[in-house]
């Protein structure tokens, strides 16, 4: 019998790893396909099969792929993270695989159109102006009133995302984008959105099953970097019905009906109103949340859709689940970090990592990039997992010692 293999298209340092142990779990063989396997840490260091291949020549992956029919029995093609949900829903139209339909997830991450189609269907969102100039930008900030988000329409991870409180700061931060610093996957596009006010929320929905909803909260303004996840979310019922009832809404404005989403929502005075639909899983730190408190393995669920088998998303516990996101402060060199044994004691506690190290060179970004760590707990309250959670973090210490400056 040949031997039954999941294609993975690129991999990711953090997503990664969990879609690989699925696969294994589910007695198949993994193999990613990457232009530059080395880049993954855990593929070295777990000998996964991989592949080099250029993973933006859909010609080059449909031969490599078919070259792989001649010798296994694929029986899955997927990727763990969104740059390549395109390219895997194309791939498994080629060989007739279970997937997402390409043109939906093409559309649903092109934040304008986007919003265009949540718009047309009744969807609750943020006022909204699409510009390619900084002229426009100017005009589209005093159209919708300041303050205003300024992001690209083309993203992820919250690269280029600033909130922008003052004329000087539209120009400025327009000016950062369109002149050179950022960069951009396609021609450049701006939005201009109105700034949300009110508690941040994120749905976890695989096909049209709202999983759950976990609170979430960023850093200091005026940049969008996570700081904590909480799961589930403190609601009321009404809450989390509106909550769920807007997010389906957004699937079926947009055409997802197949495999994992996360919708990022605020609740405003008018109450729950959609940020963005990824059309794909949320971060490994969420996943790993949502089966410390629920039971449910979201990447082992979504690789059974991907092969073909029914998901099971029936809830084996119910607890309370949180990550604490440590976020470096200033630009400059690494001198120590402390307190990762002693805050990985604390009771509650599942996991810790500083992903710095001394020497390490810290040039902040006002975006994901800027995540030095975390220190994950679980417990049977949401109090209880607050307490283990500040305690850990309380124990844990870092000292950054700004570059010289120029002249100095």
């Amino acid at each position: 019998m040949a031997i039954r293999v999941l294609i993975l298209i690129e991999g990711h340092n953090s997503n990664g790893p969990p879609y690989v142990q699925a696969a294994q779990r589910l007695g198949l063989h993994p193999i990613t396909i990457s232009a530059d396997p080395t880049q993954y840490e855990y593929i070295s260091a777990g000998r996964i099969e991989s592949l080099r291949v250029d993973t933006d020549d859909l010609n080059a992956l449909i031969r490599e792929c078919s070259r792989l029919c001649t010798t296994y029995d694929v029986v899955g093609i997927t990727c763990p993270t969104e740059t390549f949900c395109v390219t895997v829903g194309k791939l498994c139209r080629y060989f007739d695989l279970p997937g997402p339909i390409p043109e939906y997830i093409e559309r649903c991450c092109d934040k304008f159109a986007q919003r265009q189609l949540l718009a047309a269907a009744g969807v609750p969102i943020p006022a909204y102006r699409l510009v390619a100039s900084g002229t426009d930008v100017q005009s589209s900030a005093a159209e919708i009133g300041l303050p205003v988000i300024v992001k690209p329409a083309v993203g992820r991870g919250s690269r280029g995302v600033r909130l922008c409180r003052t004329v000087d700061e539209v120009a400025e931060h327009t000016t950062y984008l369109l002149g050179g610093k950022h960069i951009w996957p396609s021609s450049p596009r701006i939005l201009v959105e109105e700034f949300a006010r009110g508690p941040l929320y994120s749905a976890h929905i695989l096909g049209s099953e709202v999983i759950g909803i976990c609170a979430a909260d960023f850093g200091p303004l005026p940049h969008f970097v996570y700081r904590q996840f909480t799961f589930p979310a403190v609601l009321s019922d009404d809450e989390h019905e509106r909550i769920a009832d807007v997010s389906l809404k957004s699937l079926r404005a947009l055409g997802l009906s197949w495999g994992p989403t996360n919708i990022e929502l605020r609740w405003t005075k008018l109450g729950p109103v959609v940020i963005e639909v990824n059309p794909r899983l949320a971060g490994a730190l969420d996943s790993n949340l949502v089966q410390l408190a629920y039971g449910v393995d979201l990447a082992a669920e979504h690789v059974k859709l991907v092969i073909g088998e029914e998901s099971d998303l029936r809830r084996s516990h119910s607890l309370s689940a949180a990550t604490r996101i440590l976020i470096a402060d200033r630009d400059g060199t690494v001198d120590s970090i402390d307190g990762e044994s002693r805050a990985a004691a604390v009771p509650g506690v599942v996991d810790v990592k500083f992903e710095i190290e001394p020497k390490t060179s810290i040039v902040m970004k006002g975006d994901h990039r800027d995540c030095i760590g975390y220190v994950m707990a679980v417990s049977p309250s949401h109090a209880e997992t607050e307490v283990a959670l500040q305690r850990a973090v309380d124990l844990m210490s870092w000292s950054i010692t700004p570059f010289p400056k120029l002249g100095g």
